[in-house]
């Protein structure tokens, strides 16, 4: 067997694959044998159909297995020999190699074509991107800030309820004489008195007990929103419910925000040693911006990406890509339909898979498998914070280990973990290369960015 190349321009090659009888004969030879012991012909016992007979039969299709393993095997292995990196996969030139007859032939050659990748090289210096984040508004963090206190305060079941204090009961609907209304609303309600916007209404409910009731129109204390949701009615129905109900008070909750001190801090923030009010509002703006880091990255991402597009300059085989796109299809696409969308669709696709071959050589931006097992790990471990019984630490370590790689062994629970993992890995390379600027702006100016980015996709 023999494989040579000529170089058609600085990107496609042709490939030529020479068999003689000698790559393949032996192992023909075996198989017909092996026919000849099996094969069941007509007028012959079991195994006992002369070889000449077995030749004119089964031969040729021998042969055509046989010397297609032999390609198989061994064109790759040159491609990989010769370090040749080619897009997609050679395809076979039938006219070169005309028809085959494996019947009549003993040598054989056939013929392929194939594209080298073309070499990416990405000018860093033509990239220029801003890092945006959005700027948490102080009402923000003074929000967030007594939303802790309140969740680290003490927790009490006062028999009194208390201006601030959360309150639970039952709400029946009354009808125009104050009786229970026949086939009127009857629920649960939980609500905070701040949620009571009428003043006069809310006097009423401070300082009731358990078992006390009260009378008082839902909407004025509520509004349609509150009731949409809390008496399960539609909009509509919602707006227009104007009765008035009795509540029946089956209890109140009451919660004493904890004190902004170093307790608090170190409960919230445990590794970073907070000592003053203001480096811990700080530390909650910072948790605070986390909640649209990921948009923020995948901005940045397109906005790199984008001019790394706009900057490609490598040439593309397209006449090669054309042909093997069209031997891939299973849709029975066209070559007119390809045309109509090579520009707008194909091309695009091509030049950014040469461009995450190009970064890989920088940084590998693809996803591991236990970069994979490693993040689902740490989100399980987030929703399983206990022991199991008799279990110690090194034994949940390993139970969370084997979860994680099951899990990781289907792909479809893994595709958003994988795109999500690749655009981490993608945005600390960019990071790295271009040292951007942080712009913080407002949530409203980010969002009309994010919305603009969209728009260009």
């Amino acid at each position: 067997m023999n494989i040579t190349r000529e170089n058609l321009s600085d990107l496609e090659l042709r490939i030529k694959v020479e068999i003689n009888e000698n790559d393949y004969a032996e192992n023909v030879t075996k198989q017909l044998k092996r026919y000849q012991h099996q094969a069941t012909v007509p007028g012959f016992r079991k195994g006992m159909a002369p070889m000449a007979m077995i030749q004119r039969l089964y031969k040729p299709s021998i042969m055509a297995d046989e010397v297609n393993n032999i390609i198989g095997q061994n064109l790759y292995k040159y491609l990989d020999d010769e370090k040749l990196n080619i897009l997609g996969s050679p395809l076979a030139n039938d006219e070169l190699t005309g028809t085959i007859d494996f019947a009549g032939q003993k040598d054989f050659a056939f013929y392929f074509d194939a594209a080298l990748t073309p070499e990416v090289n990405i000018d860093w210096t033509k990239i220029s991107a801003t890092l945006t984040q959005i700027k948490v508004p102080t009402k923000d963090v003074d929000a967030q800030v007594e939303e802790i206190q309140k969740r680290y305060g003490k927790f009490e079941t006062p028999e009194t309820v208390a201006d601030g204090d959360h309150v639970y009961g039952k709400a029946v609907e009354l009808d125009k004489s104050g009786n229970p209304k026949e086939g009127g609303v009857s629920v649960f309600l939980s609500f905070e008195t701040k949620e009571v916007k009428d003043e006069e209404i809310r006097a009423q409910i401070i300082g009731l007990k358990k078992d006390d009731k009260v009378v008082f129109n839902a909407f004025k204390a509520f509004g349609s929103a509150f009731i949409e949701k809390n008496f399960h009615m539609e909009n509509a129905a919602a707006k227009k419910f104007k009765s008035n109900v009795e509540f029946s008070v089956s209890g109140c909750s009451r919660i004493t925000p904890h004190e902004l001190d170093e307790e608090l801090f170190n409960q919230v923030f445990p590794d970073q040693k907070i000592t003053a009010a203001d480096k811990f509002r700080k530390a909650v703006a910072k948790e605070l911006e986390k909640v649209n880091d990921e948009q923020s990255r995948i901005l940045f991402v397109n906005q790199v990406r984008k001019q790394l597009l706009d900057n490609f300059d490598a040439t593309i085989p397209e006449a090669f890509l054309k042909r093997w796109i069209l031997s891939q299809d299973k849709k029975e696409l066209t070559a007119e339909e390809l045309d109509a969308k090579w520009q707008e669709t194909y091309i695009p696709g091509i030049k950014w898979e040469l461009i995450d071959g190009a970064l890989n050589k920088i940084k590998d931006i693809n996803p591991t498998r236990n970069e994979i097992v490693d993040y689902i790990k740490d989100i399980l471990r987030k929703n399983d914070n206990h022991l199991e019984d008799g279990e110690s630490a090194e034994d949940k370590e390993k139970r969370l280990e084997e979860a994680a790689s099951s899990i990781a062994s289907d792909n479809n629970n893994t595709r958003q973990i994988v795109d999500r993992i690749a655009l981490d890995k993608t945005f600390d390379l960019f990071k790295e290369q271009l040292k951007p600027e942080v712009e913080k702006i407002s949530l409203k100016e980010f969002n009309e960015r994010v919305k603009a980015d969209k728009e260009q996709e």
